[in-house]
C-alpha cells in the first residue's frame, strides 16, 4: 500500500536541557519506524537529498508506509553548542533515544524500530542497538553502509590529518569521487557542510579495533551492510566483509550487498533510489520476521550468513 508523497518536517525538541533537530515524515499507521543517523560534516539532510526529492530515503520510506525520522546526530545541528553533554557514548545514546520519543511522543510506531547508520553515523546506530537498556523499543533490524574494519590506505594517509575543526587535503575526493555519480548542486552545498564534534576523533580513532567489533557481537537483530561500488574509505573486499559479518555473532542474519553506480556517499547520488528501496525491501523482511516472532514467541530462528 503506497501513501500520498510526503514532506519531512524539521523538529527541534529539548533532551535533558540538549535541543535536539532532525526530520520526520510521519504516517498514520506505520509498519514500523525507521531511524536514520548521517555521517561526518553533514546533517539529516543526508537523507532528504536537497532539490532532489526523488533521492529522498525519508519520502520514499514514508510513501512504503514507514514513518521515518532523520536526526542531526549528537554534536550536528542544535546540539552543537553542547559538546560537554555527549562526550561519553551513553549521553549519545540517551539524546538519540529521547529525541525518537519525543518526536513521536505517543504515536504508533509499528513492529519496532529499523536503524539506519551511514559512514561515522554508524557508530550511533551501532549503540542503539545494542544497549538494550536504553529503551523498551523493538530494534527489529539495522542497515549499515560506508564502514569497515580496515581504511584503504589512501584514506588513511588523508584521515591522519583530521581535526574537529578542519578538513584534511584530499577528503572531498576521496569522499566524493567519482563526482559524475552525484548532482553537482548537491555536492557543491554538502561539501561545504558543518566540520564535525569534538567526540568523532576518539570513537574514529578506535573505532575498527575495539567499538566497532566490540558492538556488532551485542547486536540481536538482522542486520543488512552496503557496500559502494566506488567506495575509497574503507576496504570492502570478500575477506574485508567475511570479517564484519563474524562480528555479529548474536545476529540471526547478516546480508550483504553492493549499490552499484555510487561511491561513499550513496544516499545522495544518482541511484540513491535504488539503494534506498533495497534497503527498505530489508526493513519489509525485519517487519514480517518480528510479526512472525511476536505471533510465535516459541520460534527460534537459525543464524544464516547470506551474500547478495
Amino acid at each position: 500500500m503506497s501513501h500520498p508523497a510526503i514532506a519531512p518536517r524539521p523538529r527541534v525538541v529539548l533532551v535533558d536541557g540538549v535541543p535536539m533537530s532532525g526530520l520526520i515524515a510521519e504516517v498514520e499507521d506505520p509498519k514500523a519506524v525507521v531511524l536514520a543517523f548521517h555521517g561526518g560534516a553533514s546533517t539529516a539532510a543526508y537523507f532528504d537529498c536537497p532539490g532532489y526529492p526523488q533521492l529522498s530515503l525519508l519520502r520514499v520510506g514514508a510513501a512504503l508506509g514507514y514513518t521515518m525520522v532523520a536526526l542531526d546526530r549528537p554534536g550536528y545541528g542544535s546540539s552543537a553548542p553542547y559538546p560537554d553533554a555527549m562526550d561519553l557514548p551513553e549521553q549519545r545514546v540517551a539524546l538519540a533515544y529521547g529525541a525518537l520519543d519525543k518526536f513521536l511522543a505517543d504515536k504508533p510506531r509499528g513492529a519496532g524500530l529499523f536503524l539506519v547508520g551511514h559512514s561515522a553515523g554508524c557508530e550511533m546506530a551501532l549503540r542503539l542497538a545494542a544497549d538494550r537498556r536504553a529503551t523498551t523499543e523493538p530494534v527489529i533490524g539495522l542497515e549499515l553502509a560506508g564502514t569497515g574494519l580496515r581504511y584503504a590506505e589512501a584514506a588513511r594517509n588523508i584521515l591522519k590529518a583530521a581535526t574537529p575543526t578542519s578538513r584534511p587535503s584530499g577528503l572531498r575526493e576521496l569522499l566524493w569521487q567519482p563526482e559524475h555519480l552525484y548532482p553537482a548542486d548537491v555536492l557543491s552545498s554538502m561539501t561545504n557542510a558543518t566540520t564535525g564534534a569534538r567526540y568523532e576523533i576518539g570513537t574514529t580513532r578506535n573505532w575498527s579495533r575495539r567499538d566497532f567489533p566490540d558492538l556488532a557481537a551485542r547486536v540481536e537483530a538482522p542486520v543488512h551492510f552496503t557496500v559502494a561500488e566506488y567506495e575509497r574509505v574503507w576496504q570492502s573486499g570478500p575477506d574485508d566483509l567475511a570479517q564484519i559479518g563474524a562480528l555479529f555473532t548474536a545476529s540471526p542474519r547478516f546480508v550483504t550487498g553492493e549499490q552499484t553506480g555510487t561511491g561513499h556517499n550513496l544516499s545522495l547520488s544518482y541511484h540513491a533510489t535504488a539503494y534506498h528501496l533495497k534497503v527498505l525491501s530489508f526493513v519489509e523482511e525485519c517487519v514480517a520476521a518480528q510479526r512472525t516472532r511476536t505471533q510465535s514467541p516459541a520460534t527460534e530462528t537459525s543464524q544464516k550468513r547470506e551474500a547478495g
